[in-house]
């Protein structure tokens, strides 16, 4: 009832990052390899799980199965690669991973500079005085919870900063931690290609992951561009599916990325908003919504209340 098919075809689209070998006690609502099980055997036994191409085209189409899902992962983890899909495959579901290109092959993304950092560092409190754009404040780093708080608070007052201005505070509070070197966990050519050989999807996401909003037209064209000829020359195939990186309406992606995503011919193109398309969804700003609930019941839940509200 809620999640009809064919006119009035509704589909539901879940958005993960990353999937862990064991639990993070620094992160502890992080998805690891035996929650996503779980979550995958849910899905499966619930919903009719598409290819998100086939899925946009027959909600295009009207044509979707009653109760339609799709999965997605975003940015390009290689944990995508070596936990997410083998458990894909043993449930027979497929997955639309969305890559930032500039991180492959080595590449670190900002956000993750600061949780090792934090992570990682020795010292009991950190001072963010100096730092352009933070609060100017000692933080505490005393236990879990504490840094925690403090990655939360330096992540909101980064993100939104020009790309000079977040690489030179997020340079200052690496050096202030005095942590480890850190090597990245991005994904490596060749897993993508893997990823792909084995019948899963690959999408656009950029170059450098930044707030496209913030961009000029040109550069959020180049952005958008580059990621997607650099995936296409990589798997000798079309890339039709873009996902906004960060991913909210109006604050992270405009009105001009829309028309741009519109204009560089994708098929479609994903949000963080949440919800779920129906008849009268943008097909260049569709949303997507994951329940953080453990257990099945409360996620099965808020699966539910998500779609009704999407109605």
């Amino acid at each position: 009832m809620l999640s009809p098919g064919g006119l009035d075809g509704r589909l539901s689209v879940l958005i993960f990052h990353r999937v862990l070998a064991q639990p993070d006690p620094l992160f502890p609502g992080e998805l690891d390899l035996v929650r996503f099980d779980a979550i995958c055997a849910w899905l499966k036994a619930w919903f009719n799980v598409l290819p998100l191409d086939d899925a946009v085209r027959r909600w295009r189409d009207r044509t979707l199965p009653s109760r339609a899902a799709a999965i997605t992962f975003d940015d390009g983890y290689a944990d995508n690669h070596d936990l997410a899909l083998p458990i894909l495959r043993h449930h027979g579901l497929t997955a639309t991973f969305f890559i930032a290109t500039g991180y492959l092959d080595g590449g670190v993304m900002w956000n993750d500079e600061v949780i090792n950092a934090l992570r990682n560092t020795r010292r009991s409190s950190l001072d963010l005085r100096g730092i352009g754009g933070l609060e100017a404040e000692v933080v505490a780093l005393g236990n879990d919870a504490a840094r925690r708080s403090a990655i939360a608070a330096i992540l909101r007052a980064v993100k939104h900063m020009t790309a000079d201005g977040r690489r030179a505070a997020v340079a200052e509070v690496c050096e202030r931690a005095d942590a480890t070197a850190f090597r990245g966990e991005m994904m490596s050519s060749p897993q993508v290609l893997a990823l792909h050989r084995a019948g899963m999807q690959i999408g656009a996401h950029t170059v450098t992951h930044p707030i496209l909003a913030g961009l000029d037209a040109a550069a959020a064209r180049a952005e958008m561009q580059r990621s997607r000829s650099q995936l296409e020359s990589l798997l000798l195939d079309r890339v039709g599916l873009f996902a906004y990186p960060n991913g909210r309406p109006d604050v992270d992606y405009s009105g001009q990325t829309v028309a741009l995503a519109r204009e560089l011919g994708f098929d479609a193109a994903l949000t963080t908003a949440w919800g779920a398309a129906r008849r009268a969804t943008d097909p260049f700003q569709m949303p997507r919504f994951t329940p953080w609930d453990p257990g099945r019941l409360g996620f099965g839940l808020r699966l539910a209340r998500n779609l009704w509200q999407s109605r």
